[in-house]
């Protein structure tokens, strides 16, 4: 592994792992939830928000920057963390994901994908290499190797192609990742992981992480959940993973938001998790509590005084009222999906801190029952009755 990428476990509480992730542009302490800035911003807040906010590591996404502006121009402009403002750790994906989901296919095979870029119709092909020198261009500091994402329904022998298919271009992804000196444009080492795929099959999950083990990778994901398996299908995939992805490198769980899938997954040892969902909600009047979820387009919340929840810390909390910020939704202003935006980042940091306190104090298991009844719709609680 190279050594300025190092993945350190430093408490345990049955399969959850407090530890510490090592990277050029800083340490974070996992386990650790990274907001998503799909085109070089994290939506709404400006990057000294989003760390006052709690975050340290964010994604970046290859697809839609490779697009638009496109990866040379980023490095000319001095790299993603220059061009996005950000001087932490950021981790940017192959851009896979979005290639079968958005894009309109023209071939697939084991030389890559050819798409039509959904920007301007032109004709994009994508390679292994070639989705590692894009992200070389971007000087994450980590990259993730092109994988295919069947669909969560997808037939077995659909599932059985993609993890072959995938494991083929790990393969190639780390062959360019080690010519190009495992280092970014920018010039700083730049970690490569690899995603396990397999959909819910577990004999394909474990031919994809032994393969990938064999690769020595500095770190491993966990791809091909959340996207339409269902939440007790996904804990049965997690159920294996400790015991199929190496134990001293991260795991990373990707795009996975929900908090009850953030606790079963760090229950069974994942370390890493990105999502949508703290932004997206919140341009959606949505607002993550500890005793529930918010809608605050209900009519219920227009002469409400409270804050969005009364232990948060943040700024929308601290100044706001429910019914304050509902006027903004109301209204179209601007101020409303950014005061939610504010909340939900930094309810999803301390969400985060709460679980490496606990695994600290080794009481994962009662905390987490306390969490998710709180959060339940059938708790009781006001803020989630009137949900």
């Amino acid at each position: 592994m190279d050594p300025a990428i190092r993945y350190e476990a430093t408490r345990t509480d049955g399969k959850a792992r407090q530890g510490r992730l090592t990277t050029p542009h800083g340490e974070v302490d996992t386990p650790a939830f990274m907001p998503v800035g799909t085109a070089g911003t994290v939506k709404g807040v400006t990057p000294d928000q989003l760390a006052a906010c709690g975050a340290r590591m964010i994604l970046g996404n290859t697809y839609h920057l490779m697009l638009r502006p496109g990866a040379e121009v980023v490095a000319e402009l001095g790299g993603l963390h220059k061009f996005m403002g950000w001087s932490g750790p950021i981790l940017t994906d192959s851009g896979g994901f979005q290639v079968f989901s958005l894009a309109h296919l023209r071939r697939i095979d084991d030389a890559g994908v050819v798409f039509q870029s959904h920007v301007d119709g032109s004709e994009v092909e994508l390679t292994p290499r070639r989705a590692v020198e894009i992200q070389r261009f971007l000087s994450a500091d980590v990259m993730m190797q092109l994988d295919e994402c069947p669909p969560g329904q997808a037939p077995r022998e659909q599932v059985a192609a993609a993890v072959e298919r995938s494991l083929t271009w790990a393969r190639d992804c780390r062959d360019a990742w080690v010519e190009l000196d495992r280092r970014s444009a920018a010039g700083h080492a730049q970690a490569l992981f690899g995603i396990q795929q397999g959909g819910t099959h577990l004999d394909l999950r474990e031919r994809s992480a032994r393969e990938l083990a064999a690769l020595d990778l500095p770190g491993y994901a966990v791809g091909g959940l959340s996207v339409g398996e269902g939440h007790e299908a996904m804990i049965r995939v997690l159920d294996e993973i400790d015991n199929l992805l190496p134990a001293d490198r991260p795991r990373y769980l990707m795009g996975v938001g929900e908090p009850r899938d953030i606790l079963a997954a760090v229950m069974r040892g994942i370390d890493m998790f990105d999502c949508v969902m703290p932004t997206r909600n919140a341009r959606n009047a949505q607002a993550f509590t500890w005793t529930g979820r918010l809608r605050l387009r209900n009519a219920c919340h227009a002469s409400d005084r409270r804050p969005l929840d009364e232990t948060c810390p943040c700024y929308a909390c601290r100044t706001f009222s429910r019914g304050a910020i509902r006027h903004f939704f109301q209204a179209d202003e601007m101020l409303g999906p950014i005061l939610l935006t504010l909340h939900n980042l930094r309810f999803f940091a301390d969400f985060m801190a709460a679980i490496r306190q606990a695994i600290g104090e080794g009481n994962l298991a009662e905390r987490s029952a306390q969490w998710l009844e709180a959060m339940s719709p059938s708790s009781g609680k006001e803020s989630q009755a009137t949900d």
